[in-house]
């Protein structure tokens, strides 16, 4: 009874505990609601017309309210905490540098019936601008007949007239379309966008969720948001389902590291199983795209572009490009590649044709458009450009083709009422001197969402791009989408500027929504066991990882070395000898500069943080960081994360001569963990091959420099005690000689000994088993080059003795690896000239 009373107890206790908080939830939210600073007159998406919070955000902020002040910093440090770490960044135009990505902590939350609008008007617009597409490049109709003018078509820069004609392989002009919504003051969602070219957004509207999700995972599954993994998987196998073969290779084609959403390309690529690829991966050969991998050349079926069209094909485009494939264009007109969207259908986005789309849908579909868009005149046609010119206080004046006003600075639209009379004079002659160039649109007034600010909420003007991708049964919409928000409060949609936050996308429903996923069913896998493909431009990437990886850590040895109390800094004469030593080798490595060799506090310091020496230890961290970034589809989060902190470790300024050891010893202890992941969470395919060759190949120089600097014939104890520390085998030696250090002991255990994993002996034979286990380029037989080298030092270093291994010897086997690398190479990475391979492969598949 006792027992029976008390579990009653516990029970009352936490009924009492729960309804607390519910009243203590609702007295927030209703401190949050009053203070809710309002824009006057603005629609807004949390408070209904009478100032009530709508249902929608009332059962959200239920369950949020309910969480404790200190509890809702955690998961909102937890959300950041997950961008830093998992690197997600961008990059404004014009910037140097990637910038962190920064994400309302706050999701946008959409209920079914609006959503139900937002799928029926996207799903109408996408049709809509497919029609438009295969008119304007196939029969031209709509501008034969005056349905659209043809100075709006021809004017665009995207229009690309090498194209005409050109049926789509595949069978389809937009694969994946977007549109950019905001809601009116009527209420009503209208479309401010048309994006055609090469959709982005949907790479970063999978981590927003992602974050968010797993910060308030409770709150997330309560709301019965619908997953977005059953969209990407109508989108993958839409795209598999348009090639000419069983299992097609798909690439998704970006212009590189320095793109402004690289991260997304990066995300796309590993999220739908696609081989991420630059223009300089592929080939074109026998009416076919093929990647160049390190087997040869390898079939490509399926191009999803993220590169601009007329960037495509340097030899009927842009001639200047470097980020396309030439002969890309007669490979399509020859139906051998299928390109997601097809080259020419950024044309679409022209905010010119948007005015004449009303008409064109009660054409082309028998209906009028289910979703508005902004009022637009385009100034091409005479009146039209009076009305602009009449109304002129009251529009945004736009570019009718490209982003900006010609002639203006300005990176957005030009408000003729802010600019002054000499301005204003300027932009009304532009107009009429040549107006095809110019569109007038409404102002519109952009809907509010809720931002947490400082502990409370506050309205932010918001956008949304809705994503839809075409499959065999009709367009799909991915449920959400991806949302900036304002920084400032102007909710005009001409203001929404490069600064704006991220936030999740939360379509809500009542019912609950299946769990989804990409990954197939259990009973459909067919087992599999391949190495993969590995492009050349990847495995460079790879092996130039290792390399400067590996400098790191022989710097930090050397910086450890320095400056270690025990190091070469007593004040004997050896000592100093010693001390020199290091330093010109330091200098020699481009770690510090001539003039700071006489202190050496400042030369460890120079040595391990120096942004301007090239061989300083931060210098080579950022340098395999920037590599790195070329293989995010390829990395662990954790192996980037140890990258990231590793950098970030090296930036912070240090104090003094401790701070420095510290600094140093903590960064190889960091280098030692990514080896560790390396080695065994990497798959053993030819990636990993690749990274551990360049890995071995630098450590085996490095060793070999070591070991003639500190091993010379009349090496002393203090200079062969350092080898033995800068190759980690103090313990070892002590262990086998019981003796203070000798040289040729010493110079076997560093060399010559194949059981040493940092001799260069053991660098030697793993590079020649893995060089052994990549394919072979060549069909003659014969053992190609970086084999031959491998193999022949092996045999050198099998057979040499260490009591007559001479510095002289050391040195030519130096540049024999250093050649070695540059075998490697050339025969693996061509680049420029060398990029086409005449010899014949083998691997055409």
């Amino acid at each position: 009874m006792e027992t029976r009373m008390g579990e009653g107890a516990a029970e009352q206790d936490d009924k009492a505990g729960k309804a607390q908080g519910q009243r203590e939830g609702q007295r927030r939210l209703a401190q949050w609601v009053r203070d809710y600073s309002r824009l006057p007159g603005i629609p807004d998406e949390f408070l209904d017309p009478e100032g009530a919070p709508r249902a929608v955000w009332s059962r959200f902020f239920d369950a949020f309210g309910a969480l404790a002040p200190d509890e809702i910093e955690r998961r909102f440090g937890m959300a950041d905490r997950h961008l830093r770490e998992a690197g997600v960044t961008y990059r404004a135009p014009g910037d140097d540098a990637d910038r962190p990505w920064s994400i309302s902590h706050l999701p946008l939350l959409i209920d079914e019936a609006d959503w139900r609008q937002l799928c029926a008007g996207i799903t109408q617009r996408a049709e809509l601008l497919e029609c438009v597409l295969r008119d304007i490049y196939g029969e031209g109709r709509l501008i034969a007949e005056g349905a659209l003018p043809a100075a709006a078509i021809a004017g665009s820069p995207e229009y690309l007239r090498p194209v005409c004609g050109v049926p789509p392989p595949g069978g389809r002009y937009l694969s994946l379309y977007a549109a950019d919504v905001g809601r009116g003051p009527d209420g009503r969602w209208w479309v401010l966008g048309d994006r055609t070219q090469a959709p982005s957004g949907a790479g970063y509207a999978l981590e927003n969720r992602l974050v968010l999700s797993r910060a308030f995972s409770d709150l997330y599954k309560s709301m019965n948001v619908p997953r977005v993994a059953p969209f990407f998987e109508a989108f993958r196998d839409s795209l598999r389902a348009r090639a000419d073969r069983d299992e097609p290779r798909i690439g998704v084609l970006t212009p590189g590291s320095f793109s402004e959403t690289y991260f997304e390309h990066a995300t796309l690529a590993r999220y739908l199983g696609f081989l991420l690829v630059e223009g300089d991966d592929l080939a074109v050969s026998d009416n076919r795209v093929h990647i160049r991998t390190v087997a040869g050349l390898k079939r490509l079926d399926v191009l999803l572009r993220r590169v601009d069209s007329n960037s495509l094909d340097p030899l009927e485009l842009d001639a200047s490009s470097r980020l396309g494939v030439p002969g890309l264009i007669d490979v399509l007109r020859k139906d051998g590649v299928v390109v997601a969207n097809m080259p020419g259908s950024g044309v679409l986005e022209a905010r010119a044709l948007l005015g004449f789309l009303p008409a064109l849908s009660r054409r082309l579909l028998g209906e009028d458009l289910k979703m508005p868009h902004i009022a637009t005149w385009w100034c091409g046609q005479r009146a039209a450009r009076d009305e602009v010119l009449a109304r002129l206080d009251e529009v945004a004046i736009e570019g009718a083709y490209r982003r900006g006003v010609p002639g203006f600075d300005s990176s957005g639209p030009v408000l003729a009422s802010e600019l002054d009379a000499a301005d204003r004079r300027r932009l009304v002659d532009a107009i009429t001197a040549r107006g095809m160039d110019y569109v007038g649109q409404e102002v519109v007034r952009l809907s509010t969402m809720p931002v947490w600010e400082q502990g409370q909420l506050t309205p932010r003007p918001f956008v949304l791009r809705v994503f839809a991708a075409a499959t065999p049964d009709g367009w799909a919409i991915m449920p959400g989408g991806f949302c900036r928000i304002a920084e400032q409060p102007d909710a005009r949609a001409v203001s929404m500027g490069d600064g704006a936050r991220a936030a999740a996308v939360w379509v809500v429903s009542d019912k609950q929504v299946p769990t989804a996923t990409l990954l197939p069913a259990t009973d459909k896998v067919r087992i599999r066991r391949i190495a993969g493909v590995l492009p050349s431009r990847a495995a460079d990437n790879l092996f130039w990882l290792g390399r400067y990886l590996e400098r790191a850590e022989a710097t930090l040895r050397l910086v450890r070395a320095l400056g270690s109390p025990s190091g070469p800094n007593k004040g004997t004469a050896a000592s100093l000898q010693s001390a020199e030593r290091i330093q010109r080798l330091l200098v020699a490595w481009g770690a510090i500069s001539q003039t700071s060799r006489t202190a050496p506090g400042r030369i460890t310091a120079e040595a391990l943080q120096s942004a301007e020496r090239f061989g300083s230890a931060l210098s080579l961290v950022r340098a395999a960081q920037r590599t790195a970034t070329s293989l995010r589809e390829r990395l662990s989060p954790d192996a980037w994360q140890v990258i990231t902190e590793m950098a970030e470790r090296l930036a912070y300024e240090v104090e003094d001569e401790d701070s420095v050891l510290s600094a140093a010893e903590l960064t190889l202890q960091e280098l030692a963990s990514f080896a560790g992941l390396a080695q065994e969470n990497m798959n053993r395919a030819a990636g990993w091959r690749f990274l551990d060759i360049g890995r071995r190949t630098e450590r085996a120089i490095n060793t070999t420099r070591f070991t003639r600097q500190f091993a010379y014939d009349e090496a002393g104890d203090e200079d062969l005690d350092i080898l033995l520390t800068l190759v980690d085998c103090q313990i070892t030696y002590r262990s086998r000689y019981l003796l203070a250090p000798i040289l040729a002991p010493v110079r076997d255990l560093a060399v010559l000994d194949g059981y040493n994993p940092r001799s260069v002996a053991f660098q030697v034979t793993t590079l020649n088993e893995h060089i052994a286990a990549l394919p072979s380029l060549k069909e003659h037989g014969l053992i190609e080059k970086p084999q031959r080298l491998a193999v022949a030092m092996q045999a050198m270093l099998a057979t040499a003795e260490a009591e007559k291994l001479e510095v002289k010897t050391l040195f030519a086997l130096e540049q024999d690896l250093l050649s070695l690398g540059d075998a490697i190479g050339e025969h693996y990475f061509p680049h420029g000239p060398n990029a086409a391979r005449p010899e014949k492969l083998t691997g055409l598949a």
